[in-house]
């Protein structure tokens, strides 16, 4: 008598099946557990922190340019993918930067790299990835504003977090 062909792959497809089945539940399991490690580990998440631009600070008496991705906004670009609008103050410069720490300093996840007369510059940590954008600003007295540059280290698009970072910035530095 002749083996059916069909009742062979019907007794092992159900044995592929478990296999292929077993390896997917396998992988889900270590992604679900190496991002609860991840979250549940206090300390730096460095995992994708990337690496401190080298263009960061005043030159030329300006901030750096933002780069070809949609992942930056800056007071001195020109172009409407980039451009944001520099925050205005009324008061001396230094009332204005220390209101402007203040702000920051508010804000959870956030590490003040630099802060001078005229300059700050912030590292803006996300709460889950830890992604890190990098955010400065660079007074201008005599036009009573304060520029600002705020770009992603990584990726190309951030979904509009730092243009709505500086754009909640503006916000609560207006109502100080």
């Amino acid at each position: 008598m002749r083996a059916n062909p069909l009742q062979t792959v019907e007794t092992k497809s159900p044995t592929v099946w478990k296999k292929v089945l077993v390896i997917l539940i396998s992988l889900l399991a270590v992604a679900v557990l190496s991002i609860a490690t991840f979250i549940a580990i206090p300390g730096e998440k460095t995992m994708f922190a990337g690496t401190r631009p080298a263009n960061i600070g005043i030159q030329s008496g300006k901030l750096a340019a933002c780069p070809n991705s949609p992942n930056c906004v800056s007071s001195f670009s020109q172009d409407a993918q980039h451009k944001i609008e520099p925050l205005a103050y009324t008061s001396s410069q230094s009332e204005a930067m220390v209101k402007l720490k203040g702000v920051i300093e508010s804000y959870g996840k956030t590490k003040v790299i630099t802060a001078t007369d005229n300059y700050l510059y912030a590292e803006f940590t996300s709460a889950l990835m830890g992604f890190v954008d990098d955010v400065e600003f660079l007074v201008d007295d005599g036009a009573k504003v304060i520029h600002v540059r705020s770009a992603s280290r990584l990726g190309q698009s951030d979904l509009g977090v730092n243009r709505s970072r500086i754009e909640a910035i503006r916000t609560q530095f207006n109502q100080l």
